[in-house]
């Protein structure tokens, strides 16, 4: 199990949300914190316009698990840097309202 996966729906702890990834729904646990990230900020954008702000259950992302992963590293590689000088990473947003993560 990767770190951050749950392989139940438990309970979160406070300060955690519980995501779900993936057309198969695959459930993550990761800090709120992460909600004003500007990379992850384009995703929650996309979750908007693929699921609307009134979807029922767990915050939906619209994107691959691997995806996914690769975006929290990017935002766990930021959020820990002692620097405060820009990511050259970038989320792009293509038609499907996948997320793509690049260098």
């Amino acid at each position: 199990m990767q770190q951050g996966e749950e392989k139940k729906a438990g309970k979160v702890k406070k300060g955690w949300l519980a995501v779900r990834v993936d057309e198969d729904q695959r459930r993550f646990v990761i800090p709120i914190a992460y909600l004003y990230h500007p990379q992850f900020r384009r995703l929650l954008e996309a979750a908007k316009d693929a699921y609307g702000y009134h979807s029922s259950g767990p915050l939906r992302l619209p994107c691959s698990v691997d995806e996914f992963i690769r975006l929290r590293a990017l935002v766990e590689r930021d959020t820990s840097s002692t620097h405060s000088s820009s990511s050259s990473h970038r989320v792009h947003l293509a038609p499907c309202t996948r997320a793509k993560v690049t260098s």
